[in-house]
């Protein structure tokens, strides 16, 4: 069965972007434009996770536009401001209404000195739950707090995922591996002073790497400070061929087969 009612295009090899906030307020002027020029490159599927329920509507309304996009419903947990326990009714309601690839974006976030831990652990423990009812992976947001997440993926056992942005050590990625996740890789491996990340790009298995932008976030060295848009995945994924010593087809086809190893048949 194909997510969203959804295919992939027939064509084929093709790159996929596993994090991509298309619906994001910073492409209201050119949307249509980045995302055509996203597959124009090749970036066949975006990967749309959600971020509250308000932007729900969002999310829906950029996978009904634009082929290559499909859903993935999920309250982040920096939104704390904006997050009511109700929401998980309304977030239970839009699963049913239009099935996602995942859960997403959730997780937990150790770096922002603000954000209450005991409510970012409530809604992570909920939506958790939600995916293991499901039978769907999580794309995780896990910054600075991969063993705090692990501990958790221990408990409530989900059918893998993606850890969203992986800065972790390889220890924590090997424990990520063995749960059944892949780890995303984007524009912050790009840069020369990303010394830890580039090693563990060069290093983890190939198996355990999917690609990602983020956008309109984490841009790569190339656009410096700009933003970030899905087009950029090529150019990321030669840059991880030139840390691993690979052709660029060889990890496009290698991070294709691994995003879709993890999201299931998106291609119908």
């Amino acid at each position: 069965m194909a997510y969203a009612n959804k295919t992939a295009p027939s064509r084929a090899p093709f790159f996929i972007d596993t994090h991509c906030h298309l619906d994001a307020a910073e492409f209201n002027a050119d949307r249509d434009a980045e995302y055509a020029r996203a597959v124009a490159a090749g970036v066949a599927i975006q990967i749309v996770p959600a971020v509250s329920r308000d932007s729900f509507a969002t999310v829906a309304a950029a996978c009904e536009r634009y082929p290559g996009c499909l859903p993935a419903w999920g309250l982040h947990p920096m939104l704390l401001d904006v997050h009511r326990p109700e929401h998980l009714v309304n977030l239970r309601a839009q699963i049913d209404a239009q099935r996602p690839v995942a859960i997403g974006e959730i997780g937990l976030d150790l770096f922002v000195s603000n954000l209450d831990y005991a409510t970012q652990e409530f809604f992570y423990v909920e939506q958790l739950k939600l995916a293991q009812e499901y039978d769907l992976p999580v794309l995780l947001h896990c910054r600075r707090a991969n063993d705090e997440i692990l501990k958790h993926l221990r408990k409530i056992k989900v059918r893998g995922g993606i850890a969203h942005a992986f800065n972790g050590s390889p220890q924590q990625a090997g424990e990520f591996i063995k749960l059944g996740f892949k780890l995303g890789f984007g524009g912050a491996f790009t840069w020369p002073r990303a010394n830890k990340l580039r090693r563990l790009a060069a290093d983890l298995p190939l198996d355990a790497i999917v690609l990602e932008t983020d956008s309109p976030d984490i841009p790569p060295i190339w656009i410096g400070r700009g933003r970030n848009a899905p087009g950029e995945l090529p150019l990321i994924a030669q840059t991880l061929a030139q840390l691993r010593g690979m052709n660029v087809t060889d990890i496009r086809d290698a991070t294709t087969h691994n995003a879709l190893e993890i999201l299931g048949p998106i291609a119908g």
